[in-house]
């Protein structure tokens, strides 16, 4: 079942004013310790599933900027990553109170234990059970997946004001394939679950109002939501803050600054679209100090997770040496992955008609070797 809704980048970076005075948390190309700091590297690794979650869609357009929207997207729903473990959840995603011996045995892994003891509790009512009985039907925990199921405990708890349980239902309304699909009710219990701050709900939320006044006045409505959610984690919001202060936007005034510490922010979390962006701040200086060798190092965390409009980028630096060593065959052989993603630049389709054959045949090479 859907277990979150979909990420949506909120505006175009573009235009943006004269780089600030204030100093801009910057990566270098080191390896990054347990705790990122301000100027410790990006990893290089592939992005985590995101806080919610899907990848940046590779660009088709003949550019090597990642194609965004104007404004955030509705909100959809997703599939669901890797099953969590269940020793980082928290109690209180159960309500007031865990499910007792029911939680014990979900927390050592015994699923079905857990299972059979929460049933007879949320027959009862008691909306912790019920919650932790539709975490394990969503999943298929010890018992096999119902979704539908899920559903019926997810609404129980919902109406009994767990915001977890008021979340995920919400999402199931939205999305329409195991319950009757209800938006009108779907946004109150968005809202209910974001004003009791459960940060999903809070970014979703403030998703649900864009689309219902895609203009500055809803903007405006939802910033204090993505801030909530961002404040807490979200990569999503983080980076949705970002273009916000980019752009001067929802009632915020125009703070590059402010715009860079949000957007290190999610590209610490391995949100490839920010570190793209990043990337390039970095680069040319927008929002604090110019740093090319931190800049070139998280386009390469963002080529290296997939992201189609950071490959080509990164193929550009390799080719002018820009914040690393030049390097006609790397610079080749990102041409190369990014182009078989659908892009094509025609500043580095001229580039690749200038290597030798040699040149050209180990660009193949290394590009079969790449993410």
């Amino acid at each position: 079942m859907a277990r979150r809704l979909a990420l949506a980048s909120v505006f175009v970076c573009a235009c943006l004013a004269s780089a600030a005075a204030e100093t801009v948390p910057a990566a270098t190309a080191s390896a990054p310790a347990p705790e990122a700091s301000a100027t410790q590297a990006p990893t290089t690794q592939a992005p985590a599933a995101k806080t919610p979650a899907a990848q940046t869609p590779a660009p088709a357009a003949k550019s090597d900027k990642p194609a965004m929207p104007n404004l955030p997207q509705p909100a959809t729903t997703a599939s669901p990553g890797p099953l969590p473990s269940a020793d980082g959840l928290d109690p209180a995603r159960f309500g007031a109170r865990p499910a007792d011996e029911a939680y014990g045995a979900f927390q050592r892994g015994l699923y079905k234990t857990a299972y059979n003891l929460a049933l007879p509790r949320a027959k009862n009512g008691d909306p912790a059970a019920q919650t932790l009985l539709a975490e394990i039907l969503s999943r298929g925990l010890g018992v096999p997946a119902n979704a539908a199921e899920a559903a019926k405990w997810y609404s129980a708890a919902a109406e009994r004001g767990v915001p977890e349980a008021q979340f995920q239902y919400a999402l199931m309304l939205l999305d329409g394939r195991f319950v009757p699909k209800d938006e009108k009710q779907a946004y109150a219990l968005m809202q209910a679950a974001a004003e009791a701050g459960n940060p999903l709900a809070q970014f979703n939320f403030a998703q649900l109002l864009v689309k219902e006044d895609s203009g500055d006045a809803g903007l405006a409505r939802a910033v204090s939501y993505y801030e909530r959610a961002a404040n807490a984690g979200v990569a999503d919001a983080q980076y949705a803050m970002s273009q916000i202060y980019a752009n001067g936007a929802g009632g915020r005034k125009q703070d590059n600054a402010q715009a860079l510490l949000f957007l290190a922010r999610a590209a610490r979390q391995n949100y490839d679209t920010a570190q793209l962006d990043l990337g390039e701040w970095l680069i040319e200086g927008r929002g604090g100090k110019r740093d090319l060798k931190a800049g070139f190092g998280w386009m390469l965390a963002a080529a290296n997770g997939g992201n189609v409009a950071a490959q080509n980028r990164l193929a550009k630096l390799y080719m002018g040496g820009i914040g690393t060593e030049p390097d006609s065959i790397l610079a080749g052989a990102w041409y190369i992955v990014a182009r078989r993603a659908g892009l094509i630049d025609s500043e580095m389709e001229d580039f690749m008609h200038g290597l030798t054959d040699e040149e050209t045949k180990k660009a193949l090479q290394r590009a079969n070797r790449l993410p």
